[in-house]
Order: structure tokens, then sequence, then C-alpha cells
């Protein structure tokens, strides 16, 4: 018999209303439960700039510690601070990231790693640890834990810098947009070793969000990034989302850069290099010709991957990739532990600009001509499973390819769809492709979105 509603429990982490889903005495029973069903002793602890985040981080720790759990206390940062953090340090079993990222002002939530910041999904420990808090159950020590604030930022920043070679920032100018989110935090420690200028827009954390949640994949927060970009004659432009686990690349024309093409953009950033030839490329399902071909003619092995951190990194380290990357913006890297990183994917943009000069928009105008893309389009729908079982009998007879890794992706000689249920809202989201045919894209993005429609 559950004891409290565990409504908050996602796939791949947790994120609920505040306090009707996610409240203080969820957080201590979440903290609880983490350290009993890790066996922890001692674990990280930072929370976003959220106004409720600081008392969830308290409760967490309250948490571990009467399960005889030491929590390291790293105070307001970004979730990859917290995966830094983690496997940078061999005495630390895991870690608790209390973040809603994109969320809306009213949610919070958290995000679990493991020792050596392996993902705590509902595979991977979360179920158990949502079971316990159902219950909940709650376990006392013998000798309850303790809680030390250490700063970690400085190993984090030295981090980043190893990516990258600062003499390439000479002369940049970059506009950074952190939408009052903690990238802001970075930015001004960044700024202290490289050699650019940093155009900076709502920089200070505001958890009250007064340009609204910083989610640059809004149409509406674009525009502030975009005429910053232009009005200051910049080489880009660079936005985060609340907690910078993902950021978002405008051109030098303020132009919005897909993720997709940024996936590209960094497999041949690495791939340039003669000690990462031929390494493996992991990426999406949703569009994949683009991201083929680029990393092929570059020497590299694409290997596609379900959507979703969890899986994308669990690919990476069966794999050893050096890079992963999804079109949701999301980028992954051997060296920071599979991890995503915010960070990383524009301070390597930067550096390959500085050292190969160019722009943006140089380097991504083949990918967008000879791979053009809709763009993720979402709909909710009545029935799911009858829309898939609908547009996969529409064109099964002239599909190359179908596949079912993630959603339903066909394929045909010149063109190809994703279609997939969300695993994190109640929506199927859409992706379609072509080979140069922009006019082809469209005939068939609005297609397969009156077949949707039927289905609302």
């Amino acid at each position: 018999m559950s004891k409290y509603s565990t409504a908050c429990f996602k796939a791949y982490d947790i994120r609920g209303k505040v306090p009707s889903e996610l409240n203080g005495e969820m957080a201590y029973l979440i903290g609880n439960a983490f350290a009993t069903h890790l066996h922890a002793k001692r674990t990280a602890v930072g929370f976003d700039i959220r106004l409720t985040s600081p008392s969830l981080a308290g409760d967490v720790i309250r948490g571990l510690n009467d399960a005889g759990c030491d929590a390291i206390n790293i105070g307001m940062c970004g979730t990859e601070e917290v995966y830094h953090a983690v496997f940078s340090d061999p005495m630390l079993d895991g870690g608790v990231m209390v973040t809603a990222s994109h969320n809306p002002a009213d949610y919070n939530g958290m995000k679990l790693v493991s020792k050596g910041s392996r993902p705590v999904g509902a595979e991977t420990g979360l179920k158990d640890i949502k079971q316990r808090v159902a219950r909940g159950d709650i376990y006392h020590a013998e000798s309850r834990g303790s809680c030390a604030e250490i700063a970690k930022r400085s190993g984090y920043i030295a981090h980043l810098l190893n990516y990258i070679s600062p003499k390439n920032f000479e002369g940049l100018k970059i506009v950074v947009n952190a939408g009052h989110g903690g990238a802001g935090l970075i930015i001004d420690e960044l700024e202290k070793a490289l050699p650019a200028q940093f155009i900076k827009i709502y920089n200070e954390p505001d958890g009250s969000f007064p340009q609204g949640v910083p989610n640059p994949l809004l149409k509406e927060n674009q525009y502030s990034t975009a005429a910053a970009v232009v009005r200051h004659s910049a080489d880009f432009g660079v936005a985060w989302d609340g907690d910078f686990d993902r950021c978002f690349l405008f051109d030098e024309e303020g132009g919005f850069i897909e993720g997709y093409y940024v996936v590209a953009l960094l497999a041949e950033a690495f791939l340039s290099r003669s000690e990462n030839a031929g390494e493996k490329i992991i990426h999406d399902p949703r569009l994949i010709w683009n991201t083929i071909d680029v990393v092929t003619a570059r020497g590299g092995e694409p290997v596609v991957s379900k959507t979703g951190h969890a899986y994308i990194k669990e690919k990476m380290r069966e794999e050893d990739a050096v890079y992963g990357g999804e079109m949701s913006a999301h980028h992954y890297f051997r060296d920071f532990a599979y991890c995503d990183s915010g960070m990383i994917p524009w301070l390597l943009v930067a550096d390959k600009i500085g050292r190969e000069g160019g722009s943006i928009r140089k380097f991504v105008e083949d990918y967008e001509n000879n791979y053009p893309v809709s763009g993720e389009l979402n709909y909710k729908v009545s029935d799911t499973s009858k829309l898939l079982e609908h547009v996969t009998r529409k064109y099964k007879g002239d599909s190359i390819d179908t596949e079912h890794l993630d959603g339903l992706s066909m394929q045909f000689e010149n063109w190809r769809f994703n279609l997939r249920a969300s695993n994190t809202e109640p929506v199927v989201r859409l992706n379609v492709e072509s080979r140069g045919s922009k006019a082809l894209l469209t005939d068939k993005k609005d297609e397969i979105t009156e077949i949707i429609n039927e289905y609302n």
C-alpha cells in the first residue's frame, strides 16, 4: 500500500509541482532512500537557482544524513557541476542535483547519479527509490552522517579549459544569455581565463525568472539573444536553459542553429583531431542522415542509440565513444565521464572559429542544404498506438527501411521521418528530413501532420 504519491518520479529523473507533488517531506524521503539504496557513505548535493531549491536541497541532506551518509554541499550550481564533482572525486558514492531545468517556475525536481556519475534511472535504481518513498520507508543509521559545504567550481572550470586553447578566443565577440539561470555563474569565471569579449544578457541568477523560465527552444525566448548578436556584431550567440546542461547556438546573423546540425559540428571537431581518428560517435534516431554523412566522411563510426540521456550514456560506455549528441541539444563527452554538458559544446565551437576562421553559418550551411529538416513538431493525440498503426499502414509499401528503436522510423529514397511518443510529456513528436529538397520536406511534413490531426 502506497503511503505517499510518487507522481514526481519520471523515467529519467524526478520532477513535479511544488508543493503538491514535490515538497520538503518528499525531498527528505528521496534523500534517505537514495543513500539507503546505494549504501552511500558520501554524496554530493547541488541546487539550481529556483527559489525553492535551497530548501529542498537541505531536506535531501537531512535524509542522507539520517541514513548515515555524509553530504558534500557544493551549493548553487549547474547539473554538470554535480556530475563533475562525483566523477572527479573517487570518495563520492553519488550525487543529487535539485533542479527542474526549463520547467515552469512552480516546478522543481532532482537528477540522481551513482558512483562515477552513472545515471540513476528507472532501470538503474530509481524504481527502487520510488518504491521506498511510496511506502514512507525511513532508514535511521546508528551513526548519523555529517554535512560539509565544499566549493568544487575551480576544479570544474579547470576541466572545461582542457578542451580548448584560450589563445583561439582572442578577438572573439560572443553574446551569452543565461536567461537568469545558473550559466552566468560560470561565464563570469570563464571570462577571467578567456581573451574574448562577452556580451552578457540576463546574466545574474534570479529564481523568480523575470524574463520567463529559461528555455531557448521557445521562439519567444530566442529573440533577445538573436537581437543582441546583430546589435553588437558578435561572432555568435549562446543561450542556456536553467541548469545549463543544454546550450543553444545562434550564428553571426542571429539565426538559430538546429541542435541536429550541432551534433555533426561537434563530431567534426573531435574527428578532426589526429588522436580521435576512427572514433565512434553516438547519435539519436530522430534525424540521422546528416550525422552519418559527416561522421563517415571524417573516418569516424556513427552508432545510433535510443533517445534519452540514460540510453545515450550507456551506449557511449558500451562503445567507448568519444562524443555523443542528441538533436535536443544534449551533448555527451567521454572525457566528462560520458555525461552531458552545456558548456563544453560552445567552447569547442568558439575554439574552432578562432582556430580556423569562418563562422558558424559557414560551418553548417552545407548541412542545412544537404539535409533540410522540419524541426521537432509536437502534437497532443488521443491514441498514440492507433496513430502509429495508421502511419505504418500508410507508408509501409514505399518504405525502404522501417525500424522501431525509438518510436517509428521509416526511410524512403529521398526522405525519412521519425514519430515517437515523448518520454516526458503527453505528446507525440515528429521529425522529418529530406535529401536536399525543402519542397519535398514540406510536402511530407504536411502529409503526416494531416494524419496526426485525425487523432487529436
